[in-house]
C-alpha cells in the first residue's frame, strides 16, 4: 500500500487529502456492486493505499490528480487481489501480521503460505514509535503473491489495549 523509510516517524495527513481519498474510495466501492465481499474489500484497501501513495506526489492540483489516479489504480489492483484471497489466506496473513508486528525485528520479513492453494506473502515491520496519544505503532510492508503475481502494500498498525495490533492505514 509509499517508498521504504529509513526510520519510522508518524505521518500526518491533512484533512483535505484524507477526505479526497475517502470520497474516491467510497465511489469505487459504489461502482463495485457486482463484486463479492473479498473483491469489495480488496477494492477499498487498494484504493486507500493507492490514494495514500498518490498523496505523496505533487502539490496543489497535481496532488489531487495523483491521489485520484493512485486511488483508482489501487482499487483495480486491490479488487484483483481481494478476488483471489480466500478466508484461509486472510487468516494466515492476519496471524503472520500480528506475530510479525509483535515479535519480529525491524526489517526482517515473516512469511506465510496457504498449503492448499500456494498463495503466500510476507510482512516486514519497521521500528516501533510512540504516537502523541501514547500508543505504540509500527509501519510495515506486506506482500501477497497469487499465481506468481506479487502485490506490495505499506501500512501502519498500532497496539490496542488488548495487546493486538490494529491496522490504521
Amino acid at each position: 500500500m509509499s517508498s521504504s523509510h529509513q526510520h519510522c516517524a508518524p505521518r500526518h495527513r491533512n484533512f483535505g487529502t484524507v477526505a479526497a481519498i475517502a470520497i474516491i474510495s467510497l465511489g469505487l466501492i459504489a461502482c463495485a456492486e457486482n463484486q463479492g465481499p473479498k473483491e469489495r474489500g480488496g477494492t477499498l484497501v487498494g484504493a486507500i493505499a493507492g490514494g495514500l501513495l498518490g498523496s505523496t506526489i505533487g502539490k496543489g492540483s497535481g496532488k489531487v490528480i495523483a491521489i485520484s489516479i493512485g486511488a483508482v489504480l489501487g482499487g483495480i489492483v486491490g479488487s484483483e487481489v481481494g478476488k483471489s484471497l480466500d478466508r484461509a489466506d486472510r487468516a494466515y496473513m492476519h496471524r503472520t501480521t500480528q506475530s510479525s508486528l509483535e515479535t519480529q525485528r525491524s526489517g526482517q520479513p515473516s512469511t506465510w503460505q496457504n498449503p492448499d492453494n500456494r498463495h503466500s506473502g510476507t510482512v516486514t515491520p519497521q521500528p516501533a514509535y510512540r504516537r502523541d496519544d501514547g500508543r505504540t505503532c509500527r509501519e510495515f510492508q506486506q506482500t501477497v503473491t497469487i499465481d506468481g503475481r506479487t502485490e506490495r502494500a505499506y501500512g501502519t498498525a498500532c497496539r490496542q489495549s488488548d495487546g493486538s495490533w490494529k491496522i490504521m492505514s
